[in-house]
């Protein structure tokens, strides 16, 4: 045997101890966090408003709205009965009648009072967390790191969205009649909501990757998705170098609400990067509308992920139609103060692995 192949053959030898020991005693490699007791989605749960079901996900919400206002007086209170019969559905699906041990939730308005009113009301923990569009992703990640601790059994993440209330705090009231420009995106109506639990079946977080805020310099509040590409691509670079990965080893990588211009920056840039993620990634705000003049470049929001991992990522992966998921919501952490006072947009992203039980039987190799 040559000296190069001994060499090759303990390069491959290390790398699976590696593997091996991140995978059973739980570690962490770079920016990633690798969950030794890898918890699983046992449940989820979605709603949405009639233009967002109008799309791809209309088939596989819980609970599809008839109109925006859900019979409330107003958008904000609408947004907040989304998101409480988001975290109540995710719990009674799961079996939970008392409840999950914490709520890990937020959402875009100020002091997240959609998500603290929600928590008013179900009388649990509850831990209000802000990563703008990111918070699906956020949201899981942290559940995963109690759930997997042992510091809670069960817990949810859940967030949502209003297009009317986002676009009075972050733009202009409907009522002006302001014109969109082409590069904008659509906030999505909806919540979702994921319950975390090492117990029960449905796909394990096996890992994540907790991103770096990224600010490429854009300033115009009206183009989310080329300011958060960046941001996404970094975490998603981060991901693999960090797990050994190559964009193959999944079925899909999934970012939040890029839109689809955003989408086809974040390939640019890991192309420039030498990374290829022309084959296998999508963009939830790309799909969640019909491809219409209407919606531009398609959705945004944190409702949008939330919409579309709960109801139809997670009914593909239970029909494993997809078996290996990376999660990466995409937040824009602009203010109305900021953005008025000339700031650029800084940016944040969070990466998280899903994975189905037959799929971890196959990782005999580290990398694929």
């Amino acid at each position: 045997m040559g000296e190069g192949e001994r060499y090759g053959r303990g390069v491959k030898c290390e790398r699976y101890i590696f593997f091996v020991l991140r995978h059973t005693i739980g570690m962490q490699s770079g920016q990633t966090m690798f969950f030794k007791n890898a918890p699983r989605i046992v449940a989820a749960s979605t709603v949405a408003g009639p233009k967002e079901c109008a799309g791809l996900v209309g088939k596989y919400v819980d609970y599809p709205l008839a109109d925006d206002m859900f019979s409330e007086s107003t958008f904000e209170r609408a947004e907040r009965k989304m998101l409480l019969y988001a975290l109540r559905s995710s719990m009674e699906k799961a079996g939970l009648c008392d409840g999950v041990d914490v709520i890990l939730s937020g959402d875009l308005l100020n002091q997240i009072i959609s998500a603290s009113f929600a928590a008013r009301e179900t009388g649990l923990p509850y831990l209000g967390i802000y990563g703008a569009c990111s918070t699906m992703s956020e949201g899981i990640l942290l559940a995963s790191v109690l759930v997997d601790g042992g510091y809670a059994k069960t817990a949810a993440a859940a967030t949502g969205s209003h297009f009317a209330s986002a676009e009075r705090q972050y733009r202009y009231p409907l009522e002006l009649g302001t014109t969109r420009p082409p590069q904008s995106q659509w906030t999505v109506t909806g919540a979702g909501s994921a319950i975390i639990s090492r117990r029960g079946s449905g796909p394990r977080v096996t890992c994540a990757t907790v991103g770096k805020v990224v600010d490429f310099g854009v300033s115009d509040v009206n183009n989310m998705g080329a300011a958060m590409a960046p941001a996404a691509c970094d975490v998603i670079l981060a991901h693999l170098r960090d797990t050994d990965r190559t964009p193959s080893y999944y079925d899909l990588i999934l970012t939040g609400d890029l839109g689809i211009l955003g989408s086809r920056i974040v390939k640019d840039l890991a192309w420039e990067k030498g990374v290829d993620l022309f084959e296998n990634h999508d963009d939830c705000g790309a799909l969640i509308y019909k491809r219409a003049e209407d919606e531009f470049q398609g959705g945004s929001g944190a409702g949008c992920c939330a919409v579309f991992l709960n109801s139809y990522i997670l009914h593909k992966m239970a029909n494993r139609e997809l078996n290996r998921v990376l999660f990466v919501a995409t937040g824009a952490l602009l203010s109305t103060v900021s953005s008025g006072q000339g700031e650029t947009i800084p940016c944040v992203a969070h990466a998280v692995a899903l994975e189905n039980d037959a799929a971890e039987e196959e990782k005999a190799d580290v990398k694929r």
